[in-house]
């Protein structure tokens, strides 16, 4: 065959969804049947003929694509070849020249740093561009979007060193507002992108589908779930993608007049039908259309009102679908969730690991990352993360990355040095140290620091430790094992004993230990004198640990909260028993606490209510003893561990010597042999005479016992 001929041929594939690493490099990928049929090989570039023309490196397909007929290209290709995901595009070797000169013009005016022309073009060279393509340049982590204004020669050209590259500070009208939103941006969010998908984008490109099977296409899709999880980034993309009219409506329509904001909707409404197709995003609707019956302004409910007969009155709507998003679906009202006004309802949840993986994978897309940085370690440990969290932990970390090479930098200098530049490196480092700074959204009202305790900080306690482990670590590290013996973890665990033995340590090892989010509840706090805030506040601190599970609630002195049921309050309000009541529902109720553990610690198990002590709310009850002489060696190891001990000082000794102390006491008994030494100003070091007297001076806590109470 000659190359004539090759060149000439046209090849029609499908097109499909670009992988991430592949997003903004300018490559497709083919398989090996269709490049062979075009004579392509690695590294040649192709035409790609959709409404629009455009031009990408060829990469081979993945493994499972073979055979599948179709071309993998990301969001800003598609839109440069002017074709949606499941088109077809004609493919064809493209004839490239060598770029004489290239200008770029930005979304908005524009002001350029010195050498940023040199950043672009590094960043271009290499790749084919064509007159009108839309460019997302990742520079430190920021996508800056262009579009290529002009090309010297007319045609599809390649940047080289030798290339004049030209960046315009005005956008050019012509080529149109860029938008770089697209279903590539969204991380973990793939059954969501489906369904939206085939409610919005799938009438507008065919509506001759729903002609054939005799249905309305859907009017409306209500996105709602926790803040930062990507509802008005989702709309925004499918704005892009599928080319509609987009229109957004916020609470600034709400107006003092009478009949206005209900005149600007008939207007948006209006314009919406004109410009068909189109997409009327309503962000936070719970503002604008709340339970009419709860809201007190007649305003709301006439907006309401307004809103209900637009969407599905007597007047035909036409192709304008409704999106909405809110993150409190139960205060929007209940006339507008019925089919043929919001059709269907789509959650967007807290993500898991691998789509914790996805998001930061595209995050980081431009960023410099050193090679000890794993991202799928980084998405284990950040349970709980939104999609807004995880984001802000990439910039942090870059930021981090930035303040340590900025003593460096002279900043009165014009140009920072380009061996600088190239010194930049994100590290595992300044991932872990901006990890630290950030909570997840979810927690912030609830959240509390995750101790730094570690199993080793516990001297003695090997038993209790083992039945931590497995109660908390092993269902949130290995589900698969519960799964494999059909059981379920264990969902509550009781730690009672003397005061001082480390029932509170342990709560916080078994935080630290399991890399769970940590909400440790300060029981006397939650009392209230006003009726039903008590138990609200219970309610939310479950709530809470659902949406950022794996997590722990710990309740110290639980016996202040959950007291016995007996009736016998005298206020009438009765606070505790409804408490109780909340507790008892929240941790065995209709709703299920998946990755929720509950730690409980108490000095007085005796007058706890017994409701909550049943298999299925405290599954364990777990004793802290007072310690042995071993633990006792052991904690005064652990205790004595920075201090500077004399040769004399002998563990076992004072281990013999503390019988009836508790941890608390050694810790107590420890610090005041440093203070010991401390006074005697002619020693360096802690000797025996220090402890010695110590000892005579700390002694035991008395613990008073009544009869009922008994640990045994």
């Amino acid at each position: 065959m000659d190359q004539k001929t090759v060149a000439d041929k046209f090849l029609e594939l499908k097109v499909a969804e670009a992988m991430q690493i592949d997003y903004g490099k300018r490559v497709v990928r083919m398989d090996s049947e269709a490049r062979k049929a075009l004579g392509l090989t690695t590294g040649d570039v192709v035409e790609i003929k959709g409404k629009k023309i455009t031009a990408a490196i060829v990469l081979p397909s993945h493994p499972a694509d073979e055979g599948a007929k179709i071309i993998r290209m990301d969001g800003l290709l598609r839109q440069n070849a002017g074709v949606g995901l499941g088109d077809r595009v004609q493919i064809r070797k493209a004839e490239v020249k060598e770029a004489k000169k290239i200008v770029l013009a930005p979304n908005q005016p524009s002001r350029y740093a010195p050498g940023f022309d040199q950043l672009v073009k590094k960043y271009l060279l290499g790749k084919p561009l064509l007159r009108g393509d839309v460019l997302s340049i990742n520079l430190f982590g920021t996508p800056f979007p262009f579009a290529v204004a002009q090309t010297i020669p007319q045609a599809i050209v390649m940047v080289s060193e030798g290339t004049e590259l030209s960046l315009s500070e005005d956008p050019i009208k012509e080529l149109g507002k860029i938008s770089t939103t697209n279903y590539e941006d969204i991380g973990g969010l793939k059954d969501e992108v489906q369904k939206i998908r085939e409610m919005v984008e799938l009438p507008m490109r065919h509506p001759e589908l729903f002609e054939r099977l005799g249905i309305e296409p859907p009017k409306g899709v209500l996105i709602y779930g926790t803040p930062g999880g990507g509802k008005t980034l989702l709309a925004k993309a499918v704005a892009n993608e599928s080319e509609a009219h987009f229109i957004t409506i916020g609470p600034e329509i709400v107006s003092k007049f009478v009949g206005e904001a209900e005149e600007k909707l008939r207007n948006i409404f209006a314009e919406a039908e004109k410009n068909a197709p189109s997409i009327i995003f309503i962000d936070e609707i719970d503002t604008i259309a709340p339970k009419r019956e709860e809201v007190l302004g007649e305003v709301e409910k006439r907006i309401v009102s307004q809103l209900l007969t637009l969407m599905d009155g007597l007047k035909a709507r036409g192709q304008v679908v409704i999106l909405a998003a809110t993150n409190r679906p139960n205060a929007v009202d209940p006339a507008l969730r019925r089919p043929g006004r919001f059709d269907r309802e789509i959650e967007i949840g807290v993500p898991d690991k691998k789509d914790r993986l996805e998001i930061m994978q595209i995050h980081t897309r431009g960023m410099p990352l050193a090679e000890n940085v794993r991202l799928d370690d980084i998405a284990a440990k950040t349970h709980g993360f939104v999609g807004a969290d995880l984001q802000l932990l990439c910039k942090e970390a870059a930021m981090k990355a930035l303040r340590r090479i900025l003593p460096k930098i002279n900043l009165e200098d014009e140009h920072i040095p380009q061996e600088l530049l190239d010194e930049l490196r994100v590290t595992k480092d300044d991932f872990e140290t901006a990890q630290r700074e950030i909570m997840p959204s979810a927690l912030r009202e609830v959240y509390i620091e995750v101790p730094n305790v570690k199993w080793d900080f516990i001297g003695g306690l090997e038993d209790v430790k083992k039945e931590l482990r497995e109660a908390v670590e092993l269902p949130l590290k290995k589900p698969e094992m519960f799964t494999k013996f059909g059981i379920r973890p264990v969902r509550g665990i009781l730690l009672y004993g003397p005061p001082g033995t480390g029932k509170t340590l342990l709560a916080k090892a078994a935080a630290t230990e399991s890399e769970a989010n940590f909400i440790a509840v300060r029981g006397p706090e939650l009392l209230s004198k006003w009726v039903g805030e008590s138990e609200k506040g219970i309610r939310e601190i479950f709530r809470k640990a659902r949406q950022a599970a794996p997590s722990i609630i710990f309740f110290d002195e639980i016996d202040a909260i959950a007291p016995s049921r007996t009736g016998g309050e005298s206020d009438g309000s009765r606070v505790t028993e409804k408490i109780v009541n909340t507790l008892l529902t929240e941790m065995d109720g209709m709703q299920s606490l998946k990755d929720v553990v509950v730690i409980a610690a108490t000095n007085r198990p005796d007058i706890i209510d017994p409701a909550l002590l049943r298999p299925g709310r405290f599954d364990k009850l777990i004793q802290i003893p007072q310690p042995d002489e071993a633990a006792r060696r052991d904690i005064l190891k652990v205790h004595s561990a920075k201090m500077p001990l004399d040769k004399d000082v002998d563990l076992f000794d004072l281990a013999k010597k503390t019988e009836g102390y508790s941890g608390a006491d050694i810790e107590a008994f420890c610090r005041e042999a440093g203070m010991e030494a401390m006074r005697d100003k002619t020693v360096e070091k802690v000797s025996k005479r220090h402890f010695e007297r110590a000892l005579s001076m700390k002694r035991p806590t008395e613990v008073q016992r009544r009869p009922q109470e008994g640990y045994a």
